[in-house]
């Protein structure tokens, strides 16, 4: 039968990948790349030749019928993501919507788990994390207010995770001052990377340290809010 295989590959350090990974990039017939110039440092890095083939948010459904003509064909393929597990904020999910739109049971879809930025960032947060909830991205314009508002009243009952890039994060932190002043955040930066960073504080003390680093990489929240408390009411004696 064959086989699409969703295989998460480093967030940054590239000792981060198993041994299964190497092995089935090696040994599928061609990859399948959200950006071939970003996994090119992963292939060379552990001499790995098999071709690749770009499919990244913006493809279009003349891309995506040219997989769907490789799997047909009975090639073996790999769908790996810039960073992280596939399907996670990235065009994965849409190829494997796909792929069983067409195939069903008919193509076998194999997950190879790896590294994941939501998961390790939650590893470290020092937060309750046996029920969170992820955001992905906030919306660049439209909506935007009503995704922090939303977030703020979600961060009541669970922990709440999003990403952000580096472009709009001292936007995002006022956003979440704005509707949740007192939420504990705790903010990873450049995970697995040599700059790696972690943040701890309210949103307001989150800015400050920011205003004075280096604003780089993707950035992952977690987000832990402040419930207040009600007063004891008096009771009569």
């Amino acid at each position: 039968m064959t086989t699409l295989y969703i295989v998460a590959t480093p967030i940054g350090n590239l000792e981060d990948v198993s041994l299964r990974v190497l092995r089935i990039l090696k040994e599928v017939d061609m990859i399948v790349c959200e950006d071939t110039r970003v996994t090119k440092k992963l292939l060379e890095r552990y001499d790995i030749k098999t071709p690749t083939l770009s499919y990244f948010q913006h493809s279009g459904a003349a891309k995506t019928e040219q997989i769907i003509e490789l799997l047909e064909s009975g090639k073996n393929l790999a769908y790996v993501s810039d960073a992280g597990t596939p399907g996670i904020s990235d065009p994965g999910g849409k190829l494997v919507e796909a792929v069983v739109e067409r195939f069903g049971n008919e193509v076998k879809i194999v997950s190879v788990p790896g590294p994941c930025a939501l998961i390790a960032a939650l590893s470290i947060s020092g937060f309750p994390a046996d029920e969170f909830l992820f955001l992905g991205f906030p919306p660049h314009k439209k909506g935007r207010q009503t995704f922090f508002r939303n977030l703020a009243e979600e961060a009541k009952k669970r922990i709440v995770v999003f990403y952000e890039s580096p472009h709009r994060i001292l936007k995002a932190f006022e956003e979440v001052k704005n509707f949740a002043p007192d939420a504990n955040l705790v903010v990873c930066r450049e995970l697995t990377k040599k700059f790696e960073t972690t943040y701890r504080g309210n949103p307001e003390k989150v800015i400050e340290s920011l205003k004075t680093d280096k604003i780089l990489g993707e950035f992952v929240i977690v987000v832990k809010g402040f419930v207040q408390k009600s007063k004891p009411q008096a009771q009569d004696f």
